[in-house]
């Protein structure tokens, strides 16, 4: 009857994993050869460990990643041109940390948005922030938001998390407002918080997408962009055309 109580309380506290936990203990004999020390040690390392998942459940839920995808399953043919020392590091997140900014190039099907997503996820297991945004239905969205008033709100949100992914940067053509419209998200967090790219487009060729008769506006995102940032720059065949031919 005392331990029915104990179970109550520990879930009435939202103590969650130490009540599973401490279930478990009166389930298994063995638990009664551990000292006290080490059975509320076992206790405290479940509840530790349930919160943990928790909040990366709830941080991968918030970042809505296109692809599952995690760093441990990183294709490191010789044919894509990956450093794993260079993965390794951008694993760390320390780039993160620090508010810079990391542009991954490459060919249609390469892997860049898959690579984005399992770096985003490496960020949400270290407790950060992340969203990913397609950028064209960004900038639709942003389009419509100045129209009823909600445009402040949205861009505030957007500079507050840990990880900006900005997806399919110049696969749509860009008007006046969607360069605007950039060139406020690019400023919001600039130097303070990181924001990943993802391109078909060399950078090279960046300022011609960008300016449409506008080079003032170009200069000042690639300004706060691409200055400082990281380059990961991922070649070879479609990744999709592999599977599908190993598939068949």
């Amino acid at each position: 009857m005392m331990t029915q109580a104990t179970t109550s309380k520990l879930h009435d506290m939202k103590l969650f994993g130490m009540a599973h936990g401490f279930e478990n203990q009166l389930e298994n004999p063995q638990s009664g050869k551990l000292s006290f020390e080490e059975r509320f040690g076992l206790l405290v390392d479940q509840e530790h460990t349930y919160r943990d998942n928790r909040r990366l459940q709830r941080l991968l839920k918030a970042a809505k990643l296109r692809e599952t995808a995690c760093v441990e399953d990183i294709d490191y043919r010789a044919e894509r041109g990956l450093d794993r020392a260079e993965i390794a590091s951008l694993a760390l997140c320390n780039w993160i940390k620090q508010g810079h900014n990391l542009i991954v190039t490459g060919p249609t099907g390469s892997g860049k948005t898959w690579m984005a997503c399992a770096l985003a996820a490496q960020a949400c297991r270290l407790g950060m922030t992340v969203s990913f945004q397609r950028l064209p239905l960004l900038l639709e969205d942003l389009a419509v938001s100045h129209g009823d008033g909600s445009f402040r709100k949205r861009l505030s949100q957007l500079a507050k998390v840990d990880l900006l992914i900005l997806d399919d940067f110049g696969l749509a053509a860009l008007n006046a407002i969607g360069r605007n419209d950039m060139l406020e998200i690019i400023e919001s967090r600039s130097g303070a918080m990181a924001t990943l790219i993802t391109s078909q487009l060399p950078v090279d060729r960046w300022h011609d997408y960008l300016s449409g008769g506008n080079p003032t506006v170009a200069d000042a995102i690639l300004d706060r962009l691409v200055s400082g940032s990281q380059r990961l720059e991922i070649k070879g065949e479609s990744m999709r055309k592999k599977r599908k031919r190993a598939a068949a």
